[in-house]
């Protein structure tokens, strides 16, 4: 009989009891519990059963789930006397901030302050044992929403000790989504608060508490050490290019067919495939999404169903606001293609808007980008950084980006599909009337790229441009800042069938010491594309001349005019 597909449970006790559908991963258990680390830190994109671990650790070792061997008899960990007897053994104290998405500082804080009341709460009856000192009482006392910070850092280590005289045993702390607080704090502006209550709040939890048996973090991504962790050097952190716990979260393949097989889907495999597989964690290739999974096991049709559980608004926001390179490299990811990047497993959330390397890093922690390959540093010189080769992880992400593309222009999405037709019908009023009415509407959100662009608005343009032209991939082989003729293009589209002209697009910013007017200025673009003989390299893949459009994007702030060579 076929296991009933339950979607959105993570309480493995519930899963287990209802027998719900569910893959073995309590190997974990035994991973973890060997590998003898104090503190570790594992980071895996969302919706990768990183909430249903950490509850089936808690239900593990636990006391409160002592003998609740129902739970875990015919999983892997059984099997072996020594878990047996280790079930329900031990104080744990369980937390999750993945809930913690304020739009303030101090709405977090008091989030944070929120769960650790509860688990004072929780262990209430301590205050009637015995085993707490007048001392302690008054603490204990002093844990409330009101507290200040000195009594709220050091409330878990406190809680560990009481925890700690009363059981005869040190305390297991599981802490899930660690860095949901951080991601919500930079996208609302208040990261560098938040950074110092949580690095004084780490430390004294994770660092200087003698009454810590282990401790397991999981998140989305590694926030810089500088950061959070600059105290925690003992912490062994686990990122999806590290060989421990390669398997324990996400569906490996040989899971995922099975689980097609059980429920009747076997002909879907392949397909299956192209959709939801593609993650990598250390050298463990296809490794899928649970989430997808499950639904698709559910629902059986094909959606993006891991892609639409976020707003994804911070990967959004900074290929938005992102240079012209990374929007090229950005679109070369959508014609299927692979870029190179440097990556940094050490995400710095300040640094962000700064370049490549940073946005890149936090599209492969996020899981939207895998590392086909990467130079190792011994086949590079010293002084420069490796190379990776990313590639998006799979269908469902691809369908994702476009539709953040699609996204930015929200609010004049009913024309947009219209302004893409007039660009091959060479309408050039309605195109003007379109980009000037967006413009008014989103420019002054974009600030005409001051961060990304520095001085030079033409490459903001050349950008936002290029964005609008996603949509056409399926038609063009869309290039951009190439070489062609005698200098460098700025857009080029190679059509895929012969019904579609070619188009070459040039951008110009007005320069008064040069033109007296916008029309002057789309003349000097138009100019250049003839002088530069920009045509030259899709005349010789056989395009007729008189097939090529030409189009001048003259640009003043926010006042737009486009031309067209007649």
């Amino acid at each position: 009989m076929k296991r009933t597909v339950a979607i959105g449970r993570q309480n493995f006790a519930s899963i287990r009891e209802g027998n719900f559908f569910y893959i073995d991963k309590t190997n974990f258990i035994k991973e973890w519990w060997e590998s003898g680390d104090e503190c570790t830190l594992i980071t895996r994109p969302r919706r990768f059963g990183k909430t249903l671990n950490m509850i089936m650790m808690e239900q593990f070792f636990s006391i409160q789930y002592q003998g609740r061997e129902d739970l875990f008899e015919g999983l892997s960990i059984w099997k072996e006397e020594k878990y047996r007897k280790l079930q329900g053994t031990y104080p744990v104290l369980f937390l999750s901030f993945a809930d913690i998405k304020s739009k303030t500082y101090a709405q977090a804080r008091k989030e944070m302050i929120c769960l650790i009341v509860g688990l004072y709460n929780k262990y209430h009856f301590l205050l009637e044992t015995g085993v707490l000192t007048e001392s302690d009482k008054e603490y204990f006392k002093l844990v409330n929403l009101e507290m200040e910070d000195a009594i709220a850092v050091k409330a878990i280590q406190n809680l560990c000790s009481f925890l700690h005289r009363y059981y005869k045993k040190k305390v297991i702390i599981l802490l899930d989504e660690y860095d949901t607080p951080m991601q919500e704090a930079y996208v609302k502006g208040y990261w560098e608060e938040i950074v110092s209550f949580i690095r004084s709040l780490f430390n004294s939890t994770f660092k200087t508490n003698p009454h810590l048996e282990r401790g397991l973090m999981t998140g989305i991504t590694r926030v810089s050490k500088e950061s959070i962790f600059s105290d925690l050097n003992h912490l062994e952190v686990v990122t999806t290019t590290s060989e421990k716990y390669a398997v324990c979260f996400g569906f490996t393949e040989e899971e995922v067919f099975g689980a097609l097989e059980e429920y009747g889907l076997s002909e879907e495999k392949e397909k299956v495939k192209s959709w939801y597989d593609g993650f990598i964690f250390g050298k463990t290739a296809d490794i899928y999404n649970p989430w997808s999974i499950i639904n698709f096991l559910s629902k059986k049709e094909y959606e993006p169903y891991w892609a639409n559980t976020s707003s994804n608004k911070l990967v959004s926001e900074l290929i938005k606001k992102s240079s012209l390179e990374i929007k090229q490299k950005f679109y070369d990811l959508l014609e299927g293609k692979s870029i190179l990047s440097p990556i940094e497993e050490q995400l710095v959330y300040d640094r962000l808007e700064q370049g490549e390397k940073a946005i890149f890093s936090l599209l492969v922690a996020s899981g939207y980008l895998k590392i086909l390959s990467f130079d190792r540093q011994e086949k590079i010189p010293v002084s420069k950084e490796p190379m990776y080769e990313l590639t998006l992880t799979n269908g469902e992400v691809s369908i994702l980006f476009h539709s953040l593309v699609r996204g930015w222009f929200e609010g004049v999405e009913a024309e947009y599909s219209s302004f893409l037709k007039a660009l091959l019908l060479s309408d050039v009023e309605y195109m003007n009337e379109y980009m000037n009415r967006i413009s008014m509407e989103m420019f002054s959100y974009f600030d005409t790229g001051k961060k990304a662009y520095g001085n030079d608005p033409e490459r903001f343009y050349h950008g936002f441009v290029l964005g609008l032209l996603v949509e056409l991939k399926d038609r063009y082989i869309i290039t951009s800042n190439r070489e062609s003729g005698f200098g460098r293009y700025d857009i080029v589209m190679e059509p895929r069938k012969e019904e579609l002209p070619a188009i070459i697009i040039e951008f110009k910013v007005f320069n008064k010491r040069r033109e007296q007017n916008l029309e002057e200025t789309v003349a000097a673009a138009l100019l250049q594309i003839e002088e530069k003989q920009y045509e030259k390299e899709l005349i010789a893949r056989g395009i007729a001349k008189e097939r090529i459009k030409k189009y001048g994007f003259a640009f003043l702030g926010k006042e737009v005019l486009i031309g067209e060579k007649e």
